[in-house]
């Protein structure tokens, strides 16, 4: 896969003059599709419990990630980290009066998660189908959640729910922004 720097205003040759503007594709002055970006926490779940930290080892990012490939859609970020109280409360804080809200916090601070932008046509909505239901009995075989994730309190991933929520939350988890780049496989993809 090549990897170079594209401006998102750049002519691309698709058999016809296609003009990426703002995050859409237009045709001959039509818009013929939007790209939006959404923010995915492969959470602390995904390592082996029992271990000290320092000795976790990812277990499904990869897979989380090849999941997301497959559809079509662009990393755009990815950090490994360690997430802080204060931060993680933060993150949460639209669930603060909620009873699950410290069992959300103790869990996302109890381990590494691998923080993630993707990027594509409507990635927020089919994201959500690709991760599955938030309870994870309720989500089919074949979503992240539903291979998985057992129990709500350990559900693997969390996914924005909004294209509005996806922006708050990748401008606090990369506050220096992300990656722009494009997939040589882009063309294909996308019309």
């Amino acid at each position: 896969m090549n990897i170079e720097r594209v401006d998102r205003n750049r002519r691309l040759s698709l058999g016809k003059a296609i003009k990426i503007h703002k995050g859409n594709y237009e045709a001959g002055g039509t818009t013929i599709g939007v790209l939006e970006d959404s923010f995915q926490i492969a959470l602390n779940g995904y390592v082996r419990p029992g271990e000290a930290m320092e000795d976790r080892d990812p277990l499904w990012v990869g897979e989380i990630i090849s999941r997301f490939e497959k559809k079509g859609f662009s990393l755009k970020g990815l950090k490994l980290m360690s997430v802080e109280r204060p931060f993680a409360e933060k993150h949460y804080e639209e669930l603060s009066s909620k009873p699950f809200f410290e069992g959300l916090v103790d869990y996302i601070i109890s381990g590494p998660v691998a923080a993630m932008v993707w990027e594509g046509k409507n990635v927020v909505a089919t994201g959500r189908k690709i991760i599955g239901a938030t309870k994870p009995s309720e989500s089919d075989p074949g979503t992240i959640r539903g291979d998985f994730a057992v129990e709500v309190g350990r559900n693997v991933i969390h996914g924005s729910d909004s294209v509005e929520n996806a922006k708050k939350e990748i401008a606090l988890w990369f506050p220096d922004g992300t990656v722009n780049w494009q997939s040589s496989l882009h063309s294909w993809i996308y019309e």
